[in-house]
């Protein structure tokens, strides 16, 4: 059985180690432990592990900005896809978003990743063809 939890600074070795063996997913400075634990301490409760007999198999970050959600770095691996923990991950954060009030989630998923678009569609999710991303660093160097 896998088990969902809410995700821990301790979870962090092996979610950043499934997150980078994770295609599609990018990691970066804001990916620090250090940056991590602030996430975490910022949104509590909305970021989650699943485990199956103890090891990490799946992770999710979840957050908000106070008005709209946003679900970040779902990874399941490879074995354990296709059986409904990347579901489970995401309905948690929506749940937990729901409780604090917070009406809609987004999440990113580059233009390739057809994987990653087939599953956020699958599972529910609209894709937005109305807006366009933009990004600017501000400059900011993590230590």
């Amino acid at each position: 059985m896998i088990n969902i939890a809410p995700m821990q600074l301790a979870d962090y070795d092996e979610a950043i180690a499934l997150w980078k063996a994770t295609e599609g997913i990018t990691i970066d400075a804001s990916d620090s432990r250090e940056e991590i634990e602030e996430y975490l301490l910022r949104n509590p409760g909305l970021s989650f592990v699943a485990r199956h007999n103890g090891t990490l198999v799946g992770a999710v970050l979840g957050g908000h900005d106070g008005r709209r959600g946003y679900l970040h770095h779902l990874a399941v691996a490879p074995p354990y896809r296709g059986k409904g923990t990347g579901r489970r991950l995401a309905e948690n954060v929506l749940a937990g978003l729901k409780q604090i009030g917070i009406l809609k989630c987004h999440l990113f998923v580059h233009a390739d990743n057809f994987k990653a678009i087939k599953f956020w569609k699958y599972v529910g999710w609209s894709r937005r063809d109305d807006i366009v991303m933009f990004t600017k660093s501000t400059g900011y160097r993590p230590k």
